[in-house]
């Protein structure tokens, strides 16, 4: 394959901050890694805090993936050294972005449905998620922020994507659920996309979820869940927390349930000390580590429950 230019998206960095939310890895972890197995090797301007790109990310979900299989850290490091960075994977994603951006730049539904079909053909929702819906919804926001895109256009993916992840929540396979969540986002929270990308991936988990959409009022979320007979409350926020919802909205209710209560999106992983002062549980921006510390604490929850 013939290798392409990357886009300024793909050689976008990233502070250890947000690569510990999107990962779900605590960072003294993470700089373990680097340290003693040569990991990878994040970039370090001069007199500057480390950064990584996309790549680095990438092989970051992958060692967590191989360590949940079994796999030592040390094995799983020196298996992806040998196996380096596919600049054909990286350049495929990058031009699938790439033709992303500017079917959205032209508001071309039609270019973006073959993009976005392709895509699936290819590869499972999970790594389509993860390396091509994520990263064009930020790099929307940074097109919106320097002016070279517009709100319209946010909106106009948006729409698309909770089209296509509505059906197919519609008409996901109707299995068994081990466990049912009641999933909102908080009050002023508009973007419902990663709820429904969540509600997705928890449904390949067998756990169901009773949807509440954008902007929910968090008073009402205890009767919801109990009247629902969910086994916890999943809180979705894209924007940074503000003290008073952390000190007075969230401990009212936590208070106001038996169920846990769970905070997602990236903004819950900087402020996991805060959310668990209020005894609820930051699960970061991280779909399927956030799904797998869920599952734990249910089925720790489920074992303490009285026969």
């Amino acid at each position: 394959m013939k290798r392409l230019h990357l886009t300024d998206s793909e050689r976008e960095t990233y502070p250890i901050r947000t690569v510990c939310a999107l990962t779900g890895i605590n960072p003294i972890t993470l700089r373990a890694w680097e340290r003693r197995y040569q990991f990878i090797r994040p970039i370090r301007p001069p007199g500057g805090h480390r950064q990584y790109t996309r790549e680095h990310i990438d092989q970051i979900s992958q060692a967590l993936s191989m360590i949940e299989r079994g796999m030592a850290i040390g094995a799983a490091a020196r298996a992806l050294r040998r196996s380096g960075p596919s600049s054909e994977s990286v350049d495929a994603w990058a031009a699938l972005r790439a033709q992303v951006i500017a079917a959205i730049a032209r508001f071309d539904e039609s270019a973006l449905d073959v993009t976005y079909e392709s895509a699936l053909g290819l590869q499972p929702i999970e790594a389509v998620t993860r390396k091509l819906l994520l990263p064009v919804l930020a790099d929307l926001g940074r097109r919106w922020e320097s002016t070279e895109g517009s709100v319209a256009e946010e909106h106009f993916f948006a729409t698309y994507l909770r089209s296509k992840l509505g059906a197919r929540l519609h008409h996901r396979h109707r299995q068994t659920s081990e466990y049912k969540l009641l999933c909102a986002c908080a009050p002023g929270e508009q973007h419902e996309i990663g709820l429904l990308l969540f509600a997705l991936a928890a449904n390949d988990q067998r756990i169901g979820c009773v949807l509440l959409g954008a902007d929910m009022p968090l008073h009402e979320l205890p009767a919801a869940c109990a009247r629902a007979a969910c086994h916890g409350i999943v809180i979705s926020t894209s924007t940074d927390l503000e003290q008073s919802w952390l000190t007075e909205d969230l401990p009212r209710v936590v208070a106001g349930t038996d169920r846990p209560v769970f905070i997602g999106g990236h903004a819950s992983a900087g402020r996991s000390d805060a959310i668990a002062r209020a005894s609820a549980l930051a699960i970061g921006g991280d779909i399927v580590r956030g799904l797998q510390r869920i599952k734990s604490v249910l089925e720790e929850s489920t074992r303490k429950q009285p026969r």
